[in-house]
């Protein structure tokens, strides 16, 4: 009797160490082949994934129309200073949005969020087509501005609140990737229109930045809430079964989905227990002052590593090293766009399977290698008009795309969301979103005024800037691969870790006090926390 007892005892020990990370692991069937798990992955892309494509297009057309002679035509050929000035507007106009978005984003919830961020952008947008002059061409840019970090901040939460455990790297990186499909529409339209003669040549791709968007307003109903904004404002039964519609196929006798709901209830609780949520109250924490420094880093590298010199400048880029028409610069920036959107998926799809800070060391040191030799080639043209040099250039500005994309592009959401517990987690993707526009801000204005005055020797800047992005990588970012977001919230604090871990095992095998009933199984357990344990 002794022996079935301690049999028993052991199993169930086993059970309490399994953490919901390694209990989804265990689950074998492919999400294809769920499929209420299926609709949601699919309802996703024209929601959540969405709302990059409107940051893509707009980055991309911006680079085209700037080879549209309709577009240059109708506002004299702005260069340098009121280049940069259309460029950042619309940087600035979410600089000044940003104190708002962590406000709205958790107060309305994720999916209210993306529909206003996108009612935004829909009146930017028409009024950018119907702009007739500079200064409305000017306002509609801050107005887009405006609404794109509200639906990027409630859709890059809603990804990883919604997805398993098993997809939510992936599905957190394809959404980075999205922003090339938005790019390679733009790229094509500005294609199709850079030679027309009247103004709808740069109208016309104005008009369609009204797509992405319009598509997040349809579709966002049809997409469930996030089960941790459901819990912390009290509605747990919603929560309950949302999570078991889409990680469990409707069981709402899933284990799985029971130990889950009991993990994100008592970080919620001990979340709220032990941080404040002011912004000074964060500061005050040696763990939040580290995420924010990462967040706050990351926000800067991702446009100060090179990536905004191509994304709205290649024209003049293309200019300085000899290559004038503009049917080829359109054509190179299409292909690179297209280019780009197929080495960060397929990144998208592997490269959360390796380690985060691993994969933003080899994204960094690729980058440091390919600048110094895309600056030594352009300072060659510079000096010797060798062609070979220019083609060189172009080789250096299509091996850029897949070092760029391999971490910042892949992970960086991805990362943010494991770095952050929920009741920051909007606080601190809108500080790496503040810190990114405002990167972007500076780069937008400067980099034509820099492009133009000092060319090649402009670019030696971000070679230096890329040794301290490997430098601080190196010593700040820690590894978050492999467990599950809840396992993630007190990633610097060690001793709260403890205190979840025990809440967790707690609620899901609470026993009578004395002698351990034979026969109980983890499933009474957590049958039992159902009936009196769990707090909705």
């Amino acid at each position: 009797m002794a022996s079935t007892e301690k049999k028993e005892d052991s199993h169930q020990d086993k059970s309490v160490d399994v953490l919901v990370s390694e209990m989804a692991m265990q689950d074998k069937t492919p999400w294809y082949r769920k499929p209420n798990l299926r609709l949601l992955y699919l309802i996703f892309l024209p929601t959540c994934l969405g709302v990059e494509m409107t940051s893509g297009f707009d980055a991309s057309m911006m680079n085209g129309l700037q080879a549209v002679d309709s577009w240059t035509t109708f506002f004299h050929s702005p260069r340098s200073t009121l280049l940069g000035l259309m460029s950042s507007m619309y940087s600035l106009g979410a600089i000044l949005s940003l104190p708002f978005v962590p406000v709205l984003s958790d107060g309305l919830g994720r999916r209210r969020a993306i529909f206003l961020g996108s009612i935004i952008m829909v009146i930017g947008a028409i009024i950018q087509t119907c702009s007739k002059n500079f200064a409305m061409f000017v306002i509609s840019r801050f107005i887009l501005g405006l609404g794109i970090p509200l639906a990027i901040v409630g859709a890059s939460s809603l990804i990883a609140e919604l997805s398993h455990p098993k997809e939510r790297a992936i599905m957190g990186s394809l959404f980075n990737s999205c922003y090339f499909i938005g790019s390679i529409v733009a790229a094509g339209v500005t294609l199709g229109t850079f030679n027309m003669k009247s103004n709808w040549g740069w109208r016309t791709p104005s008009l369609l930045q009204v797509f992405p968007s319009f598509l997040q307003i349809t579709f966002i109903w049809f997409l469930p809430e996030s089960p941790r904004w459901l819990i912390s404002k009290g509605r747990g039964d919603e929560a309950m079964a949302s999570l078991a519609k889409y990680h469990a196929e409707g069981d709402m006798n899933s284990e799985f989905v029971k130990a889950e709901y009991v993990q994100i209830e008592q970080t919620l609780e001990l979340e709220k227990e032990t941080s404040k949520v002011g912004w000074m109250d964060m500061l005050s924490q040696k763990g939040m002052r580290r995420r924010l420094l990462i967040g706050a880093f990351l926000g800067l590298v991702t446009q100060w590593s090179g990536n905004g010199l191509i994304s709205y400048f290649l024209a003049p880029i293309l200019d300085n090293v000899g290559i004038h028409d503009n049917r080829t610069k359109n054509l190179i920036n299409l292909a690179n766009t297209c280019w780009g959107f197929i080495n960060a998926t397929a990144f998208a799809l592997t490269v959360s399977r390796f380690k985060r800070r691993t994969m933003y060391l080899l994204c960094t040191c690729s980058l440091l290698a390919i600048f110094t030799g895309w600056t030594i080639c352009s300072a060659r043209y510079a000096l010797t008009k060798n062609q070979d040099s220019s083609r060189a250039v172009i080789a250096f500005i299509f091996l850029y795309s897949p070092a760029y994309n391999l971490a910042y592009n892949a992970l960086s959401y991805t990362f943010l969301v494991e770095l952050f517990p929920f009741h920051v987690r909007a606080k601190g993707i809108t500080v790496f979103q503040w810190f990114s526009r405002m990167a972007g801000f500076f780069n937008q204005f400067v980099n034509p005024i820099g492009i133009a005055n000092a060319g090649w020797k402009y670019y030696i800047s971000y070679c230096i800037f890329l040794v301290f992005e490997i430098t601080f990588i190196f010593f700040l970012f820690p590894e978050t691969s492999g467990k599950t977001l809840e396992e993630l919230a007190f990633l610097y604090e060690k001793d709260e870790l403890e205190k979840q871990r025990q809440r967790v095992e707690e609620e899901l095998h609470k026993d009578h006090p004395g002698e351990q009933r034979a026969g109980s199984t983890e499933k009474e357990s957590i049958e039992k926390i159902e009936r009196g344990g769990k707090t909705a």
